[in-house]
């Protein structure tokens, strides 16, 4: 077997594979020995192919399908591929995403981040033909400015709180009792008094401390204030916000690997439960750069299929959020890659330039 580093045979066969990937991905069939050969540009004949092709299997780098004497790429291949062979489509395909990016997001001038990141998932959607996914902005710094208490019907009770003095986030919470307008305005005003000001993961740990430490000193109406904002500063994200906006999925159906109707199934699943999905995005918000997770790499059985191209993007210098791109293993990475990165890129211009 030859050695594809050391001998003479490493050059040509990195050749020979980089060639197979990329036919493999334009075609979606097998690739042959013959057809190989005939395309790589080299004058070497089906035999000669045919013993690369053999030492390529032995380290793994592609397969053959039951049903063909041709092979295809593994995911261990399209690894090598991407971190070793891929020559990027940079040109045409760079510069439409930077004019229909750049476009759309104008058009939501006056609109909030959400909306921005919508659009975002939209357009990488559609120049891709695959599914886009771009998580809602974490906001690097929250402090709460204010907090206040409107009385509803059956004991509940209304509470506005303003983050970073302009976000407003809004929550009804059920209390035990009836409280009074006058009493809801105290209680604001003792927890803007105790906690204005602060960091909302601070004030997340102050509140567990004042309930601890100092609760038997409070009066029964400042613990119950307490524990309404422990309510409503919550664990950080609002229950029932969306922690990432998904376009294209459907898409998705369009992939001959992918058509298989249980694959949908489990996958279309695993979009909707998020869990999967979300922590894949969550390692891609902690790296620099693009991040690719081909096939089995995720971890996850459910996305062995899929392949997931990412890169964070940043607010005030600080990552925020990651937006990518969802698709079969067999995706264009030459320009997927790129479409992504300056995705990323425009959509943290978008968002630095309405602060």
């Amino acid at each position: 077997m030859s050695d594809l580093h050391d001998d003479p045979l490493s050059d040509r066969a990195r050749h020979l594979l980089r060639v197979l990937v990329e036919s493999y991905i334009r075609e979606g069939q097998p690739v042959g020995s013959r057809n190989l050969s005939r395309d790589s540009g080299l004058n070497l004949s089906s035999a000669t192919v045919r013993n690369v092709m053999a030492d390529l299997e032995e380290y793994g780098f592609v397969t053959s399908p039951h049903t063909s004497a041709g092979r295809v790429p593994t995911d261990k291949g399209y690894r090598f591929f991407v971190d070793t062979l891929m020559r990027q489509r940079q040109t045409a395909s760079v510069e439409n995403v930077i004019d229909e990016l750049q476009r759309r997001l104008r058009e939501q001038e006056d609109r909030d981040p959400k909306a921005l990141v919508a659009v975002a998932s939209q357009v990488l959607s559609s120049l891709t033909h695959l599914a886009g996914v771009v998580t809602i902005p974490r906001q690097p710094h929250q402090s709460l400015s204010q907090i206040e208490f409107l009385p509803l019907s059956e004991n509940r009770v209304l509470a506005v709180m303003v983050v970073n003095g302009r976000d407003v986030q809004n929550r009804i919470v059920q209390l035990e009792r009836y409280y009074s307008a006058e009493e809801l305005r105290r209680a604001a005003n003792f927890l803007n008094q105790q906690f204005g000001g602060k960091e909302l993961n601070q004030v997340r740990s102050d509140i567990v401390s004042e309930l601890t430490q100092t609760g038997e000193t409070l009066s029964g109406l400042m613990r119950d204030a307490i524990r309404v904002a422990q309510q409503v500063v919550g664990e950080g994200r609002r229950q029932g916000e969306p922690e990432y906006v998904i376009a294209g999925e459907t898409n998705l159906m369009e992939v001959a690997e992918l058509s298989n109707v249980e694959k949908l199934r489990r996958l279309f699943e695993a979009f909707t439960a998020k869990r999967d999905i979300l922590h894949l995005l969550d390692q891609s918000l902690r790296a620099d750069g693009v991040q690719i997770f081909i096939g089995q790499e995720s971890g996850y059985q459910i996305l062995d299929d899929i392949s997931l191209v990412t890169a964070p993007y940043a607010l005030d210098n600080e990552t925020v959020g990651v937006l990518g791109v969802i698709g079969p293993t067999r995706m264009a990475y030459d320009r997927v890659i790129p479409i992504v990165d300056i995705s990323a890129r425009l959509l943290g211009s978008a968002l630095n330039s309405r602060r």
